[in-house]
């Protein structure tokens, strides 16, 4: 079962601003090795989170009746460990360029939208672990 489709289209758009507004304002600023390799080990760490989720991984809430959760890999630490991933780029790649007040804009704003996320999901995944 799908859910939270209302709110997918703004997660697209904001990650996508991110993404155009960074490669605008980043692409002539000189970049922080240690950061960017912050970023790399990110990338590592979202690696884990699809190989632990396997063919079940997608960006899209789905809930499956009777099957149960992931709680191997990074899940047995965190429950939302791709959000995590998330989260700690939109923050650490513009401030590899210098960009604290860029990263501190999209970090509130994908809060925000997180905030809406997890408690979507949360619901999606209560009605299937309670029926």
């Amino acid at each position: 079962m799908k859910t939270g489709a209302n709110h997918y289209i703004f997660i697209v758009l904001l990650h996508g601003t991110w993404l155009l507004g960074l490669w605008v304002l980043a692409w002539d600023r000189p970049i922080s090795l240690p950061l960017l390799a912050v970023f790399v080990v990110l990338q590592a760490v979202r690696a884990w989170v699809i190989a632990a989720m396997g063919p079940r991984w997608t960006t899209r809430i789905i809930t499956l009746p009777g099957v149960p959760l992931v709680a191997s890999g990074p899940y047995r630490f965190v429950s939302h460990p791709n959000y995590v991933v998330v989260a700690l780029e939109i923050t650490v790649l513009p401030l590899a360029f210098g960009l604290l007040g860029y990263a501190i804009l999209f970090t509130l704003l994908n809060a925000a939208m997180m905030w809406v996320r997890i408690r979507s999901e949360a619901g999606a995944l209560s009605v299937v672990t309670t029926t």
